[in-house]
């Protein structure tokens, strides 16, 4: 019999979900640890609760991650351009240590490097963090070692934010706990979270995820302003919400994160816009000016094309792309029969973006990962996707090692390159396609299916509609949930403990 702790909890909030009762490949992978977890782990009062468990496997797979660049830190990174290809552990962290004047003791943005980068080229957190690395490195002994330690002083810091990565994406949705596995067990995201770093960005950006769900704009404004001062793309996520705002007739809410989100950006970024433009200045137009590089549709195009489009070209046609990819989630979200998640259109967002950018870089999968858990949290989608990453991973470096090992050619050569980039836009496309088709039939979304609304949408979970087109906008019928029709229950994978009456 359950325990009358066990019950009382059962009594205070809905029982958490089981993804090993209602997800085949989960439950299969579980008995490779003895089977599904008990009932005392699902409701916390094991000693091992689900933050606890998936902060420890995060922390882990950074660890192997870690492992799996030791070809380079014994020296590939230092003595040879292609090996460090080859065994596919390149960082950019150690080259920039001499390369962005830290070993000099320049300050990012005020101090001119030599060359013809002029200025550091991240926006100003992301500077800030580089710099605080460069303060906890010694500057004694020869260069090599330096860089080798201050390589290891950052991946000490993104480890702590890979951390918090797991345990927001954990905390998020409330009766879905265990879907942080999904982040702490993504092969991708080991593998590419020491090569840049995008972890700082990431991290901010989910913990103002997990704030929204709990109802606190503010919160989430700040940290998603603190999150587009360390990158860029986390300020994307403003558009979504602004059409799902409008959906509910939320505008205070929205109001109030936008007004954080300016506020903290700004705090950021106003003392070194005035004090040194030029050098702030250097990340917006170095992305402007940069031309078409790896990884990017466009360059299988400018590959593959007797005359490839120019950089304003290239600019122009991925701003329009991406406006027409805007306005597309936008009427998603006003015509979808239910007012879609905001994890959902977060993620189409940051992936219409990846997709039409001028490049992709094999780090910015970590953009994606906690948006794609907390969208389709479904372990055979995203592993479907985690593979597909998997292979760009390996191809670029291939690739790279074939352009620099001279007449030997080892690696991979431009056609097979072009077949890795070609699957990792496709990967992305298919994780984007389930999304939409659970947006346009919430029969099939794995979260709403278990009973719940929009667990990531804080003040949109379960409110009415106050705008919508098409068969959206008819008003709801007796017995349907707010915000459009009801969903059907006992999909394939549903059990009878999941449905909710």
């Amino acid at each position: 019999m359950p325990s009358a702790e066990t019950t009382r909890t059962s009594e205070r909030e809905p029982e958490p979900v089981r993804p090993t009762r209602e997800d085949p490949v989960a439950a299969a992978g579980s008995e490779l640890i003895g089977g599904p977890l008990g009932r005392r782990v699902l409701f916390g009062t094991s000693t091992w609760t689900p933050v606890r468990v998936i902060a420890l496997v995060a922390i882990g797979m950074f660890a192997l991650g870690m492992v799996q660049k030791l070809p380079c830190y014994d020296g590939a990174w230092f003595f040879g351009a292609s090996s460090q290809y080859t065994h596919a552990c390149y960082s950019d962290i150690p080259h920039l240590y001499q390369g962005r004047g830290f070993a000099e003791g320049l300050v990012p943005y005020f101090d001119r490097l030599p060359g013809d980068m002029e200025y550091l080229e991240y926006p100003v957190l992301t500077g800030v963090f580089m710099e605080a690395a460069s303060w906890l490195t010694p500057g004694s002994g020869s260069i090599q070692d330096q860089e080798q330690i201050y390589w290891m002083v950052n991946a000490g810091m993104l480890m702590v934010c890979a951390a918090v990565i797991a345990v927001c994406v954990t905390r998020t949705h409330r009766r879905r706990p265990w879907d942080g596995l999904l982040v702490a067990l993504a092969p991708a995201f080991a593998l590419t979270a020491t090569i840049n770093w995008d972890l700082l960005a990431v991290a901010l950006t989910a913990a103002a995820m997990l704030m929204w769900s709990r109802g606190r704009a503010l919160a989430f404004g700040v940290l998603l302003g603190l999150a587009t001062a360390a990158k860029l793309y986390p300020v994307l996520l403003l558009g979504p919400l602004f059409v799902l705002c409008w959906r509910a007739g939320r505008w205070r809410e929205y109001g109030t994160a936008l007004a954080g989100a300016a506020v903290a950006w700004l705090v950021v970024n106003l003392p070194v816009m005035y004090f040194a433009f030029d050098g702030w200045s250097k990340f917006y137009t170095f992305s402007q000016e940069r031309g078409v590089d790896f990884g990017s549709f466009w360059l299988l195009l400018a590959q593959r094309s007797d005359d490839p489009p120019t950089t304003e070209t290239v600019n122009t046609l991925a701003t329009v792309l991406m406006l027409l990819a805007c306005v597309g989630i936008a009427a998603l979200c006003l015509t979808a029969p239910r007012r879609p998640r905001f994890a959902q259109l977060a993620f189409l967002i940051v992936a219409a973006f990846i997709l039409t950018n001028k490049v992709y870089s094999p780090q910015y999968v970590l953009w994606l990962v906690p948006l794609a858990v907390l969208a389709r949290p479904k372990w055979r989608d995203f592993l479907i996707w985690q593979v597909c990453e998997v292979v760009y991973f390996l191809g670029i470096w291939m690739y790279l090692a074939y352009t620099t090992s001279g007449d030997a050619h080892k690696g991979l050569p431009t056609e097979g390159y072009q077949l890795a980039i070609a699957v990792h836009l496709l990967g992305t496309l298919y994780l984007c396609a389930v999304v939409v088709r659970d947006i346009l039939m919430p029969e099939r979304d794995v979260v709403r299916r278990s009973g719940d609304d929009d667990p990531s949408g804080g003040v949109l979970d379960g409110a009415p509609d106050a705008f919508a087109l098409g068969v959206a906008a008819r008003p709801p019928r007796h017995g349907e949930p707010l915000g459009g029709p009801p969903v059907e229950w006992g999909g394939q994978g549903a059990s009878t403990e999941d449905r909710t009456p």
